[in-house]
């Protein structure tokens, strides 16, 4: 099964909320947890690293908090899953080559590294504000459902996807 981490799928919805609030005000970890119905612990957790990647501001102070660092049209979901995942790949290959003793002989090492390369390539196309906005018609997609039972991962994101 091919799947992104619970912690990175909240870091997600995290970073969807913070865009969805408009607004360059900070947001503090507490606010955060409450807004998104997810723990104060992992969303501490999450905004450390994201704040490290350089997708969020960490500002100090009574009214301190975390902004996102740019536009959300600017930041793409592959930038926020390396910086809460690491390297955004299907195979040990993908991601580090010379790790595996038989990499040389591998018959499928090149398919893979091209369906690796589309992966990466659709991940890219998709931003932080793609997953913000809200749905505006039906699609044949089932959005993913986020903790709170909002939609994080947007049905129009799978449409861009398959552009």
């Amino acid at each position: 099964m091919f799947r992104i981490s619970r912690l990175t799928d909240y870091g997600i919805i995290v970073m969807a909320h913070l865009a969805e609030c408009q607004d360059d005000d900070p947001h503090n970890a507490r606010e955060l947890a409450e807004d998104t119905q997810l723990p104060a612990p992992v969303v501490s957790k999450i905004l450390k690293a994201l704040t490290r990647a350089g997708l969020l501001v960490s500002q100090r102070g009574s009214k301190g908090g975390y902004s996102l660092a740019r536009n959300p049209g600017d930041i793409p979901v592959v930038e926020m899953i390396t910086a809460l995942e690491g390297p955004v790949g299907i195979t040990e290959c993908t991601v580090h080559p010379g790790a595996c003793a038989q990499e040389s002989s591998c018959q499928v090492r090149d398919p893979w590294q091209r369906i690796n390369g589309a992966l990466h390539a659709a991940l890219d196309k998709i931003t932080l504000a793609d997953l913000a906005k809200p749905i505006e018609s039906e699609s044949p997609f089932v959005p993913l459902m986020g903790i709170n039972g909002s939609t994080a991962g947007r049905a129009k994101l799978a449409t861009k996807v398959l552009e």
